[in-house]
Order: C-alpha cells, then sequence, then structure tokens
C-alpha cells in the first residue's frame, strides 16, 4: 500500500471521479466525499480500487461541520493518515440573471462552495500540519474560470463563491507553508460534465464553445492531469498557485 491518503469531495462523478482515478493511479488512496449520488459514488470507488489502491466512499454534505468531522475520521480510521485533500465538491445552481436567483440558492452555493471548503481545509490541515505532529500533505482547491470572468447573465453567485475558493487558497498556502503543507487551486473552464444538465442547460459546453480560443470544452481528465501534478512531488515548490485550466479563456 502507498502512504499517499487523499480525500477526494465531490468524488461521485464528473471531475471529481476523474480526480480519483488519476490520483489512484500515481499510487494514492482516496476518500471519496459524496452527497446524494451513493451509485455513483460506488462505482467510482470500484474504478479506483481497480488501480491497486484501497478506497472508502462516505456521505458528506460537506457545509456541515459534523459530517466533514466524519468524512476525514473515516479516511484515517480505515485508510490512515491523511496526506491531501482535493476540495471539488461544488454547486451551481441552475442558470439565469442575478436579479432572478433567489435568496435561498445563492445561500446554498456559498455554504458548500466556500463554507465546505473551508471546513474541509481547516479538518486536513489540522490533519497533516507538522506544528500540529501531521506528516504534512498538499490541499488542491477546484475554482473555476468563472472566479474571473465573473459569469454575466448565468451565476454571478457562482462565480463570486470561487473567487473566494482562490482567495483561501492563496491565504491558507502562506499560512500552511512553513507547516509542510502546500495549497493550490485549478480553474476549470467549460468542461464535459453532467454539472450542465443539472444546472439546466446539457447543450452548454457546445454551444459556447466558440468563446474558447481552443474551440472546444475540457475533458475531466484534462482537469485531473493538473490536480494529479499540483498533488505529486513534481510541485514541491509549488503553493499559492492558481491554474487555468480552460482553453486559453
Amino acid at each position: 500500500m502507498g502512504d499517499q491518503v487523499t480525500v477526494v469531495t465531490g468524488g461521485s462523478r464528473g471531475i471529481g471521479a476523474a480526480i480519483a482515478l488519476r490520483l489512484a493511479r500515481a499510487g494514492h488512496d482516496i476518500a471519496i466525499g459524496y452527497e446524494r449520488a451513493r451509485e455513483a459514488a460506488e462505482e467510482s470507488a470500484a474504478a479506483v480500487r481497480a488501480h491497486g489502491v484501497r478506497c472508502v466512499a462516505v456521505s458528506v454534505d460537506t457545509s456541515v461541520d459534523d459530517q466533514v468531522e466524519a468524512l476525514f475520521d473515516t479516511a484515517a480510521e480505515q485508510l490512515g493518515p491523511v496526506t491531501g485533500l482535493v476540495n471539488n465538491a461544488g454547486i451551481t445552481g441552475t442558470l439565469g440573471r442575478f436579479t432572478d436567483t433567489s435568496p435561498e440558492v445563492m445561500r446554498r452555493v456559498v455554504d458548500v462552495n466556500v463554507t465546505g471548503a473551508l471546513l474541509c481545509a481547516r479538518r486536513a490541515a489540522r490533519e497533516m500540519s507538522t506544528r500540529l505532529g501531521g506528516p504534512g500533505g498538499a490541499i488542491v482547491n477546484i475554482s473555476s474560470g468563472a472566479a474571473t470572468t465573473g459569469s454575466p447573465g448565468e451565476y454571478v453567485h457562482y462565480a463570486a463563491s470561487k473567487a473566494a475558493v482562490d482567495a483561501m487558497t492563496i491565504g491558507l498556502s502562506k499560512e500552511l507553508a512553513a507547516e509542510g503543507i502546500r495549497v493550490n487551486s485549478v480553474q476549470p473552464g467549460m468542461t464535459l460534465t453532467d454539472i450542465h444538465a443539472a444546472m439546466g442547460d446539457p447543450e452548454r459546453p457546445w454551444r459556447n464553445s466558440d468563446r474558447v480560443p481552443m474551440g472546444r470544452p475540457g475533458e475531466p481528465d484534462e482537469i485531473a492531469a493538473a490536480v494529479a501534478w499540483l498533488m505529486s512531488p513534481e510541485a514541491s515548490y509549488t503553493t499559492g498557485a492558481v491554474l487555468r485550466v480552460a482553453g486559453g479563456l
């Protein structure tokens, strides 16, 4: 067994599942956090185990502190000391103009995308900090290209939440560097996942691909490759980076 134990939130499908699989190929034991898609999470876990590593899938709402604690407790108990976190869990709400977006949707997006990421990063830092007796490690936060474009007319609230994730990344990278923890962020652009159907526009990646300089949406594996590098020893001097993987957009 390897000595890399990584928690991947939102790991049941899409970018999260691709990340879990890519890290498994690199020898990481994986704890997959998922909210409701149990069957998809178990399929993702089985694919991870097929690479000869261990994997556990745990239901978690990352905006709830007790559930985050349970996720990390399970990872540590079943896999060993946690050495990595990929903060991937996130939601958008439906597409629409800002003035038509309900306060309830805004609050839920911020709860999951910001509070959830903060809670997971806090627990991961407490697990990994050499100051607290941990082994050190790495955190990669999944942001979005929307953090800089603002996504007018689509989901300004989501874009704002992802800008917060990048600010968190920079602050934590400086605070935790001396404690053996690297913190980086990846900003995916338009990527082929079912998140577009969930927001009410399954054809969105192709309809808007002409605004991407490379002329196409990205694949989850292309995002996963960037995450895997940031989690690897090859990125040992990289912290506080916000890496855009968006086809030139």
